[in-house]
């Protein structure tokens, strides 16, 4: 053999290494991007989640407030009213802009 085929075999041997490593390399590329979808598509679940539990939440908050006893009806009437004073202080902020 003489040098020019042996510089051909190495460089030939070089090129299936780097083929095989690119190989390797676009799987594990292919797994981290697999991997990112399904941690968006939790992270998006659990963004669902806590906003539907923020918003039974403050039904919640919004039931016990008007939650009405036998001896609280005056106490409900004027939650009731503060409420509906707030809600027409907000109109009337938004109406201003």
């Amino acid at each position: 053999m003489d040098a020019n085929e042996k510089t051909i075999n190495t460089f030939a041997t070089r090129v299936r290494q780097m083929i095989l490593h690119y190989s390797e390399v676009k799987k594990e590329n292919a797994d981290l991007y697999a991997m990112v979808d399904e941690r968006d598509a939790r992270i998006k679940q659990l963004e669902s989640e806590l906003s539907q539990a923020r918003n039974d939440y403050d039904l919640l908050k919004m039931a016990k407030m008007l939650e009405v006893s036998d001896g609280d009806l005056e106490g409900a009437k004027k939650r009731v009213a503060r409420l509906v004073r707030d809600v027409n202080k907000c109109i009337t902020l938004l109406s201003e802009k």
